[in-house]
This record gives structure tokens, sequence and C-alpha cells, in this order.
């Protein structure tokens, strides 16, 4: 749990040194700095989704994945506790924007359930999110350096998101801490059987669901990316099932 603590650090001085920069930036240089995370972002996932050693598995997992998670309405479940949290702790905030001006304040409601929502997506997802937490959880000192490196660029992130999005940006640390506690304790319980393939496959379907983030971050596509999330379980499973039924899945060419 040492690298996931230390990443809400770095997520949380991130995002506060984000908020006291974030009122001197335009708005024209708010969207040029979330765009370009968008497109590092988007780099990010064609390089993890080339970790698939069979394109059968992340389709498969992406199809099964967003049928459960529209079914569930896990994108819509997300924005309400963003919803949330902004009535618990960003109200007081909210309501001081020109508190006659409806449209300002819905529309800082609005940046506030985006920044939660989009940065626990960023943060959350990824190989140093999967890899790292398991490894961290078997004990592994790989664990810790893979999160490591994750916690700053968290931080980096964090600023910048926080610069555009405002506060809700710095309770994506408890997503962080909820997930990566969660992966460090599966792997503690199961981690030793996880397969290599397992990893990889996860690592494919993370980068495919980083893609349609990307897309929303340069505001190409409006993507319901919570709802692609189940993916990062149906792919282990599909490859556990395989694997059980002795399937080559990574047939040679």
């Amino acid at each position: 749990m040492g690298g996931t603590i230390l990443n809400v650090a770095t997520v949380l001085v991130g995002s506060l040194a984000g908020l006291a920069v974030g009122n001197r930036l335009p708005p024209r240089l708010r969207m040029a700095v979330v765009a370009g995370l968008g497109i590092v972002t988007l780099y990010i996932g064609f390089d993890n989704a080339r970790a698939t050693g069979n394109i059968i598995i992340p389709l498969l997992a992406i199809v099964i994945g967003v049928l459960i998670g529209e079914a569930l309405h896990l994108d819509r479940r997300l924005e309400r506790v963003g919803e949330w949290l902004q009535s618990r702790f960003g109200r007081g905030k909210i309501e001081d924007i020109d508190g006659e001006d409806d449209s300002k304040v819905q529309d800082a409601r609005s940046r506030f359930v985006t920044g939660f929502v989009t940065a626990s997506l960023v943060f959350c997802i990824g190989p140093l999110t999967f890899l790292g937490a398991i490894y961290d959880g078997m004990g592994l000192p790989l664990g810790f350096r893979m999160l490591a490196i994750k916690s700053t660029l968290d931080g980096f992130a964090s600023m910048a998101f926080a610069a555009s999005f405002g506060i809700g940006v710095i309770f994506s640390a408890v997503s962080v801490f909820v997930i990566q506690g969660g992966l460090a304790l599966v792997g503690v319980l199961v981690g030793e059987i996880m397969s290599e393939a397992m990893l990889d496959e996860t690592t494919a379907v993370g980068g495919l669901i980083l893609i349609g983030l990307s897309f929303l971050l340069m505001d190409i596509k409006d993507l319901r990316i919570a709802n692609f999330l189940p993916a990062l379980v149906i792919a282990p499973l599909l490859v556990a099932l395989a694997e059980a039924l002795g399937l080559n899945i990574y047939p040679q060419i």
C-alpha cells in the first residue's frame, strides 16, 4: 500500500498547486492544457493497447464490458458520486460564484463533476495502475517503483487538470485510494495465480479505454467512458476461460 499512499499524496499536492494557479489562466489556455493532456493520453492508450497478443480478447472484453456498463449505468453512477461530493464539499466555493447568475453556478457545478470523473478515469486506468498496485500488494519492489513513476506523472497531470476543472479534481485522490487499494488487496489474495497473459490483455483493454478517454479530452467524441470499465474485469476472465479450456490464444503466425 506504500505506493498507493504516495500516489494519493502527489495527486493532492498537484491538485492544490493547480488550484493556486488555475484562476490566473484564461479559458483559452485551460482548454489548450486539457487538449494537450488528451494528446498524451492518446499516445499512452495506443502504446498500452499493443500489449495484446490476440485482438479478439480485447474486442470481446470491450463489447461485453460496455453492455454490462450500459446496463448498470456506471457512467451516470460515477457522475452522481461527483455530484454528491460537490454538494457536500464544493457548495460553498460554487455558491460564491456570482450567486445571482444561475448559468455560472451551473457551469461551476458541471466543471466540478467533470474534473472529478475525468481525473478519476485518467489516474485509475492503465498498466501502471493495475500492475503497480497488484505487484505492490504482492510485496514486490517493482510494484512500488511502478507506482512511484505513476505518482510523478499523476502529480503533474492533477496540477493541469485542477487548473482547468477546479476543485473537483482533488477528490479523484479518493478514487485512486479505493481503486489501487482494492487492486493491492487483489495482489495479496490472488496476485500469484494471475498469468502474464491476463495482465497483458487487461493492459491492452485499459489502453483502448484510454484512447476513448483521449477523444473526450480533445472534444472529438463525448463517450460514456465509465461504461467500458467492466471490460477490465472481463479481459482476464476470458483469458482464464481460454486457459482452462486448453485454447491457444496466442497462435503462432
